[in-house]
């Protein structure tokens, strides 16, 4: 259990820098693992979840070595990866078990996934499926992990998403290079686009057409290892732009947060919710980043629908936040995949928010919320629901009461940002 920070007397102030980028941490790790000679990612991500894929890899003959948040993957190509003698351990990794399934269906050996318990209720066909009709050879629990990859030679396909998921199409491309010949991919919507540009960078041929969700990758790439920093998280800094949007007086600036056009959800829904926040951009040969400075705002409500829910997936905990402190009812629908995370994150949100009197109400895909309402607190121990984001957004909500509260579940944080709790406090 741990005692959250109540509401500030003057208000969150200073500077940070975020932890690295969770999703191109992992990217790092498995396209140095199969490129030509080194990779050397800094600022690398030193969560829970990332860690998991760098053991992963280790695990499959990939010589590894970190030092703090500096990590160097000796490749070994495309054709290069060895069986591992036991299972590899996921962890609590979404995205470690999902892209491995695409590669490892390529590869000349089988390999079984395990993982935690929480991770061990979320769905995996969705990938198991699609890779099926490249040739791969899979067997799930019951759709679910454990899950068993017997390598086989795969042949490029020209497929239809049923899912909006940049790691379900991130699988696919990560088989689509060691196929036959060429594949396409026709995405419902836009995702979040690193592991196409990451890819380009290392070597691959990977081209998006200008419809934005057809994508054709080329077989049999020769990659290269790179040297890369690794953008802050905006899926980080969005706690704290958030907090400082909500607390009254604050004024904070981020450092070198990841501003790619897909991962920017937030920023532009409190933008449009009439959030203060000015962005100076940083020049880079990668991923596009920017300082931010945020200040205290009064907010309006809004209405997010399912076209913009892939660009802010991660982050819908938090822009419940935000409209529950907003002049008015917003409605957040389309969200559906937020039930098949790491918990059932709008049966989560229900349960805590209304612990603090906030005016919600649930719908199927996503909710409704009235921030005109006043908060009360029913019930001071929250609980995270053994999910990081969730434990993360209710550290940020207990900054707007002044009644003492407790967490349960805090560490649950140390998958995506160990050092969360310790950043807010540098802001108070």
């Amino acid at each position: 259990m741990r005692a959250l920070k109540s509401k500030p007397a003057a208000g969150l102030h200073g500077e940070l820098t975020v932890p690295g980028d969770k999703s191109i941490s992992h990217r790092g790790i498995m396209l140095g693992a199969i490129s030509e000679g080194t990779t050397t990612l800094t600022h690398f991500l030193t969560s829970a979840d990332c860690l998991s894929t760098l053991a992963a890899f280790q695990q499959l003959g990939v010589p590894i070595e970190r030092q703090g948040t500096t990590v160097n993957v000796h490749g070994v190509g495309l054709n290069g990866l060895k069986a591992s003698s036991t299972p590899l351990d996921m962890g609590n990794s979404g995205t470690t078990t999902r892209l491995i399934m695409g590669l490892l269906s390529g590869q000349p050996f089988s390999t079984t996934l395990m993982g935690d318990a929480s991770l061990s209720k979320r769905p995996m066909k969705r990938v198991s499926e699609p890779l099926a009709t490249m040739g791969a050879d899979i067997t799930t629990t019951d759709g679910h992990l454990p899950v068993t990859i017997r390598g086989q030679q795969l042949h490029g396909v020209n497929y239809q998403l049923k899912v909006a998921s940049a790691q379900v199409k991130s699988a696919l491309i990560l088989a689509a290079l060691q196929a036959n010949e060429p594949t396409t991919l026709t995405e419902l919507l836009p995702t979040r686009d690193h592991t196409e540009r990451m890819l380009t960078a290392f070597g691959g041929e990977i081209t998006t057409a200008d419809d934005g969700v057809t994508i054709t990758v080329q077989p049999q790439p020769h990659l290269k290892g790179q040297s890369m920093t690794v953008p802050g998280d905006m899926s980080s800094a969005a706690f704290f732009m958030t907090a400082a949007s909500l607390v009254p007086g604050s004024e904070i600036t981020l450092k070198d947060v990841g501003l790619n056009h897909t991962r920017t959800g937030l920023l532009d829904i409190l933008n449009a919710m009439g959030g203060k926040i000015s962005v100076k951009s940083q020049p880079t040969n990668g991923e596009p980043i920017g300082d931010l400075t945020i200040q205290t705002a009064k907010l309006e409500p809004i209405n997010i629908g399912k076209e913009q829910i892939p660009a802010v997936i991660d982050e819908l905990p938090l822009v419940a936040l935000l409209a529950a402190k907003a002049d008015g009812v917003s409605r957040i629908t389309g969200a559906e995949e937020l039930r098949v995370k790491e918990t059932d994150r709008i049966s989560a949100i229900v349960s805590e928010f209304k612990k603090l009197g906030i005016a919600i109400e649930e719908l199927p895909d996503g909710f409704v919320i009235d921030g005109r309402k006043p908060w009360y607190v029913v019930d001071p121990v929250l609980d995270a629901h053994d999910d990081h984001r969730i434990g993360m957004v209710l550290g940020i909500a207990a900054l707007l009461v002044k009644t003492p509260l407790q967490l349960k579940g805090a560490d649950s944080v140390r998958i995506s940002y160990p050092e969360f709790f310790d950043d807010l406090d540098q802001l108070l």
